[in-house]
């Protein structure tokens, strides 16, 4: 996840698309979504907003990088951890060390060690040379190793003064590089306005975790509530419980321009409720149509 903007909610109203539902993909939040708050609040939030677990962004935040702390808010707040984000930010290239290989193995422990199913990595930056030129073959042989998914996500180009720019090698769609796992992130799409749907089709059963967030198209990966953008998040969610997709869809959204923690737990919400019905919609459980609160559609 990058960094960008979100519009503030107003009240959400609690229905039954807050009560995880059988026969979708579990709703997890990433603990990005609440940054500045920690990760520490990202595990109160995702248990009391009801998530079925969070996924583990590893970055700045000291607690982060801990697994026994880790494991502790898991073990208090009753929500366990279905995903770890391997540190590969820019912010975070000196956490773990700065030798990208070591880190996606200690992601891999960490993750085989919390019960996670998937870690989540970007492709290299393409001053990392040695780690790009052997990351396709070398991420395979680490997925042949263990039971743990390596999920590479969809980037996008830098675009700025009608100039594009690729800063990931080999490159920053993984349509055409030999992953066997995927994550689709939805903010990503729309700032490499990229088609969603198409990327879905086009990655098949290779598809194994999802970013679900929205964006307007512009040069900034917003990272916005799913709904509030451009993106067809409402169709990718519904199309997952037919498709035969058994990852875990993650809300990966920016709350940082929040102007309170009720906001924040506003749009949290919103999300969470959002992806429940769309994924309930999908798989026949009877949802018609979404609606915003009123109040709230100018946002």
């Amino acid at each position: 996840m990058e960094q960008g903007g979100s519009a503030r909610g107003a009240a959400f109203v609690a229905g039954p698309t807050e009560v995880s539902l059988v026969g979708t993909p579990p709703v997890a939040l990433s603990t990005a979504s609440t940054y500045p708050e920690t990760t520490a609040s990202a595990f109160e939030l995702a248990a009391r907003l009801g998530y079925d677990g969070v996924e583990l962004m590893v970055w700045t935040d000291p607690v982060s990088q801990d697994l026994e702390a880790v494991r502790r808010l898991s073990d208090y707040h009753g929500v366990p951890v279905l995903a770890v984000h391997a540190p590969c930010l820019l912010i975070t290239q000196r956490v773990w060390g700065t030798e990208p290989w070591p880190k996606l193995v200690r992601a891999r422990e960490v993750a085989s060690s919390l019960g996670a199913t998937a870690v989540v990595v970007h492709p290299p930056f393409r001053w990392q040379r040695d780690y790009a030129r052997d990351f396709v073959t070398g991420i395979e042989r680490m997925s042949g190793e263990t039971d743990v998914r390596f999920a590479v996500e969809n980037m996008f180009p830098l675009r700025a003064g009608g100039r594009e720019v690729v800063p990931y090698a080999p490159d920053w769609s993984p349509i055409d590089e030999d992953y066997r796992h995927v994550t689709l992130d939805l903010s990503h799409t729309a700032t490499s306005q990229t088609d969603a749907l198409a990327m879905a089709a086009a990655l098949g059963d290779r598809l194994a975790h999802v970013h679900i967030a929205d964006g307007l198209g512009s040069s900034r990966d917003e990272h916005l509530v799913p709904g509030r953008g451009g993106q067809p998040c409402a169709q990718l969610l519904q199309g997952l419980p037919a498709s035969g997709f058994d990852g875990v869809v993650v809300v990966e959204v920016s709350t940082r321009r929040a102007e309170n923690r009720a906001d924040r737990e506003t749009d949290l919400a919103e999300a969470l409720a959002f992806t429940r019905f769309h994924l309930g919609a999908g798989a026949g459980l009877g949802a018609v149509a979404w609606s915003r609160p009123a109040q709230d559609r100018t946002a």
